[in-house]
């Protein structure tokens, strides 16, 4: 079963803007090995559109660059959206987004990113976010498109780890997940025949 994962670089008071955060080197290297090791990704249209960018090579990138577009292009993505089209290696999603993404759970695995605070809201109020990475950069914006798109469920701290220089990145599991220090109680708990 795969695992589905929302995270993005975010500023201090907790915005998400790609233009106002500098990626140095590690995060970039991160950044490349993680989207190379993904099963695949699920996108809103906006962060689709963003990302587009690396559908082409330009004659302006690094060899870092052009193998961040090369791990990009590879993997499968699924676009939420109702517009008409969508680019390569690419599949349109416009109507039962909940079962398509269960399906995708349920018959994938390893690890599917999701990108986007808007569709990450919507898949968090249907319980389908497995996990939560924040990407904290020391940088203070005042005002932009908020990680949360909504209300912020009860999250446990599983994992803090820093990334580069100055990057630090928390991740979050659902309180109740299977995986969070109350999740690995109940297992336990059943495992042995005691009551929850």
């Amino acid at each position: 079963m795969a695992k589905l994962v929302f995270g993005m670089n975010q500023s201090l008071d907790g915005y998400v803007d790609h233009l106002e955060m500098r990626t140095g080197p590690a995060l970039f290297r991160h950044w490349i090995e993680h989207v190379r090791d993904l099963t695949g990704s699920v996108y809103g249209r906006r962060m689709y559109e963003v990302m587009r960018y690396w559908d082409e090579d330009r004659p302006e990138w690094s060899a870092e660059q052009h193998e961040f577009a090369a791990a990009w292009r590879s993997q499968p993505k699924w676009v939420v959206s109702h517009s008409k089209s969508v680019g390569p290696n690419a599949t349109l999603v416009s109507e039962d987004i909940e079962v398509v993404i269960r399906g995708l759970k349920a018959r994938l695995v390893g690890e599917i990113a999701v990108s986007g605070p808007d569709l990450a809201r919507s898949l968090t109020d249907l319980g389908l976010i497995d996990e939560y990475r924040l990407y904290l950069h020391p940088v203070v914006l005042g005002r932009g498109k908020p990680f949360f798109a909504g209300p912020r469920p009860p999250l446990r701290l599983v994992a803090s780890d820093r990334i580069g220089e100055d990057v630090i990145r928390l991740t979050y599991v659902p309180a109740q997940s299977r995986d969070s220090p109350d999740g690995l109680r109940r297992r336990v708990r059943s495992a042995l025949g005691q009551n929850q």
